[in-house]
């Protein structure tokens, strides 16, 4: 990898933040733990390849922390796993209102554990708008 697409790719993420006059506060926290998140992955020259999924992977010994999603993620995955549509269009929907209600899931879990006032902030956030979002995935019908 060239240094001038390394440094590309570090500092896309810095531009397109700075290019955002405000808008969804989820967007915002999400674009500012992907900066730090990409300045993570630049570690002596190299970048981590996309196709690496080892951080997805579940630590050993998974920790209270995780212990208290794990419950969560499990539904979420179950109603994702469940939802189904005809075509792709409603299959979508009814899978993203799966994820989303995980999302909120998880959210609650961190308003309840955290006292962390940004984790909070963030977990309200996710909460607003993705009820929202929810909220709109359920009323939208098929064209055809």
């Amino acid at each position: 990898m060239t240094v001038r697409r390394l440094i590309l790719l570090t500092a896309l993420p810095l531009l397109l933040a700075a290019c955002d006059g405000g808008g969804d506060p989820v967007e915002q926290a999400m674009r500012e733990a992907s900066t730090k998140n990409q300045a993570a992955t630049v570690v002596e020259g190299t970048v981590s390849r996309p196709e690496d999924h080892s951080a997805h992977r579940a630590p050993a010994d998974p920790g209270a922390g995780n212990r208290a999603f794990a419950a969560s993620e499990a539904e979420m995955h179950r109603l994702m796993a469940a939802a189904s549509g005809e075509t792709v269009d409603q299959a979508y929907i009814a899978k993203m209102i799966a994820h989303h209600q995980g999302a909120v899931a998880m959210a609650e879990v961190a308003l309840r554990e955290s006292r962390d006032p940004e984790v909070r902030r963030m977990a309200q956030a996710v909460i607003a708008a993705q009820t929202r979002e929810i909220a709109e995935m359920r009323a939208w019908r098929p064209t055809s």
